[in-house]
């Protein structure tokens, strides 16, 4: 089923209310707690995830939800939000506003809309697919990159990788910095990278360990833009990739950046 008017509408109105949910808790008491899996959460993620599946379950029964805080719900169309009400809790904690609320609509798997929602800064990338990605509203793009030595490269963190995907990471890192260190990555950001690369700021964003909520909201605004996300074989992303992330905001630099990050490979993923 190709995304309506009406999808675009009922993702910006969920955007709102997690945003809604979230602002007030922005250097604020948030109630910190730490998870099972050492991640932190705060009342503003539960509050926002909240808000938006009392909106779906009002307006989008019958479509299923897969959220961060609260689970998968069962639906009955093929169709799935996903949504992860703060992508940067640890930023959001220590009031840093280059976190995100990122909300999909994905079908069969594929992500079809993607929304990444700065609430503080009330800045908003919408992408769909087949359409331009906007940006508050207007259309945005990628920016070229005529060779990957010199590419801005982003990442959030190279200590939540995997032991075994550092030696890529770090293979990419010296592709596209030449070597020079004051060339190195720019660090920080989640979800927040993706939309500076859909606008033309970043080259590359690289990630690993990511679940379907941190990533399928990014297809459709990075692709949107001119851009190509894709694992670290080069494959479309999908409800069943394994979390690998590579997002390449100049689509002819895909070969040169795969070639790198396999430089040190012996194995796939």
């Amino acid at each position: 089923m190709p995304i309506t008017a009406a999808d675009i509408q009922l993702a910006s109105r969920l955007a709102d209310a997690a945003g809604a949910a979230i602002r007030p808790y922005f250097r604020e008491e948030q109630g910190l707690e730490i998870k099972a899996d050492h991640s932190p959460v705060t009342r503003a993620d539960r509050e926002a995830e909240a808000a938006m599946r009392k909106l779906l379950d009002a307006e989008a029964a019958g479509d299923g939800v897969i959220g961060e805080e609260y689970g998968e719900k069962p639906g009955v169309t093929g169709r799935q939000w996903v949504l992860d009400p703060i992508d940067g809790t640890r930023s959001f904690t220590v009031g840093r506003a280059i976190f995100g609320t990122l909300i999909a609509l994905v079908e069969d798997g594929w992500p079809l809309l993607g929304i990444i929602d700065q609430p503080v800064q009330r800045e908003r990338w919408v992408g769909v697919a087949g359409r331009p990605t906007t940006f508050n509203g207007r259309p945005t793009r990628t920016r070229t990159c005529a060779q990957l030595e010199g590419a801005v490269l982003a990442t959030t963190s190279p200590h939540l990788f995997a032991e075994g995907d550092v030696p890529h990471y770090m293979a990419l890192v010296a592709a596209a910095s030449g070597g020079h260190t004051r060339q190195g990555p720019v660090y920080g950001g989640d979800c927040y990278n993706y939309g500076l690369l859909a606008s033309g700021h970043l080259d590359i964003v690289v990630e690993s360990g990511l679940q379907l909520y941190d990533f399928a909201a990014l297809v459709p605004v990075v692709e949107g833009a001119g851009g190509r996300m894709c694992d670290w074989n080069g494959d479309p992303l999908t409800a069943a990739s394994a979390g690998h992330v590579l997002a390449i905001g100049d689509p002819a630099r895909t070969d040169d950046v795969l070639e790198a990050i396999r430089a040190t490979a012996g194995h796939t993923h």
